[in-house]
């Protein structure tokens, strides 16, 4: 019987290189999938409106040029040049970039160079001193390189999670700038309701003056007793009052408006406009399955999923064995004749560990990464229900603000004629001043409310445009492979890196004059 010769080597070594070249392309990461959950297909009592005029047509990236104040545009553009809070933000995703070119270094072998070399002397008169040279030198130059072949993925998926991890920050940048921009057109729109209102108290002040002019003249004539001056009196005090508490607030929210476009409080005025004449826009939030690609909060709260789940494949592939090589090599000398065979040196090797008792290490951390995973769905979820009830919120209150300001309008023209008809009747004998007064508070209070509606009507505006996402889209977000800030043989323009997506990047020295906090920044703005 003849027997076929084994040869169990060339097949062992043919399997292993098999074997690794499988490896190399194993991901232990979940497939993933943004989750899709079933939305209602139009916003509450708005269906005939959303899918005639889309979101496109109504928001747009300076959305407050839409209001045609141009104090608004100038102080829009500003904050978002200058605002120390938002350049801090683009600084994050600079960072979160460079992060990603240090991890995606790891996939790459390292190489090194070493040299040095010293001189030395033993004493002569040592003890146990043995027969020879007392003094010696060593001189020694030589290079090291290193590699792990990432059979698992480990390296890989931390490539990935560092860039989800920098598009999460440029999502964050995004809803860092559309907050600051509707802060600040919340606050002018503030202000400016509140010179209205200023104005009106200045307006009341004069009239509460004639009126008791009028009260101690009739006193005089003893057509009025004192009690309708006392009562007159106290009219005009607290108007007065009123009006020095609103100046109050307006420029404690002037101050925050300064901020806001950084400029210290006691360098920047708003001159007063007592006239609420913003446009009304007509903002649209189109279809609710679009809103989750124009929210800069809900693409954080996916790419924070997306980085929890590239995390498991991380904490799996620390179950199994991993590879390292590495290579020294160089030549050593007592002189300094070091290049020839003779003088050279080289080592040379690979390494493999496997994890086999931690006391339940590695799957304590399997386990915390898949629960910080299921966390980052509860909270993509929550963020999805948090957007659509912002944008109903929206709907709501402009929507009812408009009208309750519409009936508040026709309300102060029908206080107004009453004050006047009353204060006429009251010249000629014929009402009460006490008639006179009620009509005087009501004619007041009317016209405060409806500059109070009117500006609450404004800022549910700009809330709806910044519920609806400023007209940012996901689209913006930087791609993948444009991330890394440096490249693997880049060695210029180190300082900073290049702006990706639409994230600025950051300003050299001597630039702009943020440094300076007076506002010459500010002197073309006409605000002063």
């Amino acid at each position: 019987m003849m027997k076929r010769a084994i040869r169990p080597a060339p097949t062992l070594r043919g399997a292993c290189v098999a074997s690794m070249l499988l490896l190399a392309g194993c991901d232990l990461a979940p497939a993933y999938h943004t989750p899709h959950y079933v939305i209602p297909t139009t916003w509450q009592g708005q269906a005939p409106f959303a899918p005639a005029h889309p979101m496109d047509d109504s928001v747009r990236a300076d959305w407050w040029k839409g209001f045609a104040d141009p104090r608004l545009d100038a102080l829009e553009a500003e904050a978002t040049a200058h605002n120390g809070d938002l350049q801090a933000a683009s600084e994050r995703f600079m960072q979160a970039r460079a992060v990603v070119s240090e991890a995606r270094s790891d996939l790459l072998p390292h190489f090194g160079i070493a040299f040095g070399g010293s001189n030395n002397k033993s004493s002569a008169e040592r003890l146990f001193r043995y027969k020879g040279p007392i003094t010696d030198s060593d001189e020694f130059y030589g290079g090291m390189a290193s590699w792990e072949p990432d059979f698992w993925s480990s390296i890989r998926n931390r490539v990935r999670l560092q860039k989800d991890y920098a598009q999460e920050q440029a999502a964050e940048y995004a809803s860092a700038r559309l907050s600051l921009q509707a802060e600040l057109a919340s606050d002018y729109f503030t202000l400016r309701g509140l010179d209205a209102q200023a104005d009106i108290y200045t307006q009341s002040i004069r009239y509460y003056e004639d009126s008791l002019r009028v009260t101690r003249t009739r006193l005089q004539d003893q057509a009025a007793s004192r009690l309708d001056v006392a009562r007159a009196e106290n009219q005009l005090y607290t108007t007065q009052a009123h009006l020095l508490d609103i100046q109050a607030q307006r420029e404690v929210m002037e101050h925050a408006i300064a901020v806001l476009v950084n400029v210290a409080p006691s360098s920047f005025h708003l001159a007063a406009d007592s006239h609420l004449n913003a446009n009304r826009l007509a903002v649209s939030p189109g279809l609710p399955s679009e809103l989750l690609e124009r929210r800069p909060d809900v693409a954080m709260a996916e790419r924070q999923m997306a980085q929890a789940n590239r995390a498991i494949g991380i904490a799996r592939a620390a179950f199994y064995p991993h590879v390292s090589f590495r290579m020294d090599g160089g030549f050593g000398d007592n002189g300094f004749n070091l290049a020839n065979l003779a003088n050279s040196m080289w080592t040379y090797g690979a390494t493999a560990t496997l994890p086999v008792f931690e006391g339940g290490l590695r799957r304590a951390q399997l386990q915390q990464s898949w629960s910080a995973y299921r966390e980052t769905r509860d909270h993509y979820r929550m963020t999805v229900l948090t957007a659509f009830r912002d944008v109903e919120d929206g709907l709501s209150r402009t929507k009812r603000l408009d009208g309750e300001n519409a009936r508040l309008r026709a309300a102060v023209g029908a206080a107004s004629q009453t004050q006047d008809i009353t204060m006429n009747l009251y010249k000629g004998g014929l009402a009460a001043y006490l008639d006179v007064l009620i009509a005087q508070v009501s004619t007041l209070e009317a016209r405060i409310q409806q500059v109070e509606v009117q500006t609450r009507y404004l800022q549910a505006q700009v809330g709806l445009i910044r519920a609806c996402g400023g007209g940012w889209d996901a689209s913006l977000l930087p791609a993948p492979n444009r991330l890394p800030s440096v490249g693997p043989l880049q060695y210029s323009g180190l300082h900073q890196a290049r702006a990706v997506g639409d994230v600025p990047a950051p300003r050299t020295r001597g630039e702009d004059p943020e440094d300076n906090l007076t506002g010459p920044n500010l002197s073309a703005l006409s605000v002063r």
